[in-house]
């Protein structure tokens, strides 16, 4: 069993190789496609993700590559609904912004006060479900399959306010623990 311990992490490669079809099939308009790769992208998420659990296949790389390719994947569907008009340019700005301002935080964190061990929050949980689903409803909707057109406006609403809650969050959070890192 302990040869197969690769199987997560090329679940994962699969998963990032298949985020240039994703774009394709979006920026196409062929939202089916894009449907079938985004569902095809989220079972490889889910099998490597059981087998690194149910068999202890974890490894360091997996650890950062799984959730890059998730956030690659969420990041280029907003990305394309933003370029095809589908999603206003703000709301990629701020879904982007929040982003770049974590991994610029944990940098920072990193440098000045000592070792950063990734560590999603519940909010960002909440924030990538979220941007999940909008996504996925708004893929849905596009591609004539049964979905309330309010989808997009209460989804792009959703995915701005988690995005800027769960941001705010990971400030609060990461600054009071180096606060507290540098005065002790």
């Amino acid at each position: 069993m302990h040869s197969w311990r690769w199987i997560p992490n090329a679940l994962t490669f699969l998963r990032i190789l298949l985020i240039a079809p994703f774009a394709v099939a979006l920026l196409a308009g062929d939202y089916r496609r894009a449907l079938v790769i985004f569902f095809l992208a989220a079972g490889t998420d889910a099998i490597d993700g059981f087998l690194a659990r149910h068999f202890n296949w974890r490894s360091r790389l997996g650890a950062i590559a799984d959730p890059l390719a998730d956030k690659a994947l969420l990041i280029t569907a907003y990305l394309m609904l933003t370029l095809t008009s589908v999603l206003p340019v703000w709301l990629f700005i701020v879904i982007l912004g929040r982003d770049l301002l974590i991994v610029a935080g944990a940098l920072a964190y990193h440098y000045a006060v000592g070792r950063y061990d990734m560590e999603p929050s519940i909010p960002g949980k909440v924030n990538t479900f979220v941007q999940i689903l909008v996504a996925l409803a708004i893929i849905v909707l596009l591609a004539d399959l049964p979905m309330p057109p309010w989808v997009v406006d209460v989804g792009i609403a959703l995915a701005a306010a988690s995005a800027v809650f769960s941001g705010v969050h990971y400030i609060f959070v990461w600054g009071l623990r180096a606060w507290r890192s540098k005065r002790s």
